[in-house]
């Protein structure tokens, strides 16, 4: 894990296109697979549902998180959105908070046929990895929603983030 001392989104940045990336935002997500010590997570923000027979989800992972590698093995994973309240734990699994023991001692998980899913969590995914692609300096995946689970009753405080911070819907 990696704590950053400077802020990704600084105007001092010389990557235009980040500082671009970092205002346009989105709800944040938690992405976790694997079984008991092979469990991995990653807070994803950059991804996009598209619609038709079989409705997929397209992400941006980093190449070097340990999400891909188990998502590789596994082929099936939950994505989760999360809600305000979540905020620390998202940045447990982005790696920019510590997380003593691990992302996933930090909160409640409940085991399920494609990962362990945020016991918190009424709205969230199944999925299965069908493809990626290097896109820029990140992995595209594209996974099948296999299952969906809506909590229509849920808060409506949905954890967003932009500029590098997050923000309450």
């Amino acid at each position: 894990m990696t704590i950053h001392t400077t802020h990704p989104f600084a105007a001092g940045d010389p990557d235009p296109a980040r500082r671009f990336r970092g205002r346009v935002g989105g709800a944040v997500t938690l992405w976790t697979t694997g079984k008991d010590r092979s469990r991995a997570g990653l807070t994803v923000s950059s991804l996009m549902v598209a619609l038709g027979p079989e409705p997929s989800i397209l992400a941006l992972l980093d190449p070097d998180a340990d999400l891909l590698d188990a998502l590789r093995d596994d082929g099936v994973a939950v994505v989760q959105l999360l809600s305000w309240a979540d905020r620390d734990l998202a940045e447990a699994f982005a790696g920019t908070a510590p997380a003593p023991g691990g992302p996933f001692r930090q909160a409640e998980f409940v085991d399920t046929d494609h990962g362990p899913r945020l016991a918190s969590a009424g709205t969230w995914a199944a999925v299965r990895l069908v493809g990626e692609r290097a896109v820029g300096w990140s992995v595209e995946v594209q996974v099948v929603i296999e299952h969906v689970e809506i909590d229509e009753d849920g808060p409506d405080d949905a954890l967003l983030h932009r500029r590098g911070r997050f923000h309450k819907a």
